[in-house]
């Protein structure tokens, strides 16, 4: 089946959950691990200017879009056995990982040979308490409750993301602002994109993702590490992303950091989403090649 200029397909994890993607371009195979309230195609502009070079697969990570359900038994194991699938059924040996799917491919690459080259955009390691996860209560409650805009505000605010100056209004103004928002978003219906609202019960499972990975120290364990690294951030992200991408530089032993000036957390996303694609798929092209 096509759509949106891709081949849709899936494959079968290891305890049976379906994970669907999008395929797109030609070469080497290259796999695009999206982030938080994201799907596949959150990066389909990416995939399009990689196309030329690289044959993309675009997975909706479990829990949402062509995928399966996130399970009971839900860990980071399960998304690492999730995309081991995929690179065994693809063949392909490079991958990119943006934010929480960063964390996924580089756990991957710890544990499964099946890596050569892995890119690594801005994975939100908690070091040392750089990126604390005990709000994520108070985001279940407020989900819970059906006040969705509350709860994302509280994970905007916790995770530092949006433009700066949101951060610091008053949180009953963030509240009616992302409200609005929403109601814009499910007017425009962009693309068929899911909306905050829909992905915002998603937030949970990669907040439990940075949980589970969180180091009291620097990251030693991913000195074992073979595949070659690239690591890149964007100079206007939070100031803990820079922290954790300076933690995996002093220990993978194959890695190189590339910080992109004027870009923030959004880099890879598509350019409705004030994503920057063009210029992350040079550096990604580049590193590759």
């Amino acid at each position: 089946m096509t759509t949106l200029g891709t081949t849709l397909g899936d494959v079968t994890s290891k305890d049976g959950t379906t994970i669907g993607y999008h395929r797109l371009g030609r070469g080497p195979g290259l796999v695009i691990v999206h982030g938080a309230m994201q799907v596949g195609r959150s990066q389909i502009e990416l995939a399009q200017a990689l196309s030329d070079d690289f044959t993309c697969y675009l997975p909706d990570r479990r829990g949402r879009g062509g995928s399966g359900p996130y399970g009971r038994a839900y860990s980071v194991e399960r998304e690492i056995e999730d995309l081991d699938a995929l690179l065994a059924a693809t063949g392909a040996r490079y991958a990119v990982g943006i934010s929480s799917g960063a964390i996924i491919t580089l756990r991957t690459a710890l544990t499964r040979p099946a890596l050569d080259k892995i890119v690594l955009f801005e994975p939100p390691l908690d070091i040392a308490g750089s990126n604390p996860t005990d709000w994520l209560p108070r985001f279940d409650r407020e989900l819970a409750a059906g006040d969705t805009a509350a709860a994302l505000v509280t994970g905007m605010r916790a995770t530092r993301m949006g433009p700066p100056i949101f951060l610091r209004l008053p949180r009953f103004l963030l509240e009616r602002l992302t409200v609005l928002a929403q109601k814009g978003q499910e007017k425009s219906g962009a693309d068929g994109e899911p909306t905050f609202g829909e992905l915002a019960p998603t937030l949970h499972y990669d907040v439990q993702v940075v949980a589970e990975t969180a180091t009291a120290g620097e990251p030693v364990a991913y000195r074992s590490v073979g595949a070659e690294v690239l690591l890149v951030g964007g100079a206007k992200s939070p100031a803990y992303l820079r922290t954790a991408l300076d933690a995996l530089h002093r220990v993978l032993p194959r890695a190189r950091r590339v910080e992109m000036a004027g870009l923030g957390h959004s880099a890879t996303g598509n350019t409705r989403q004030r994503g920057r694609p063009e210029r992350v798929a040079a550096e990604i092209r580049a590193f590759l090649t």
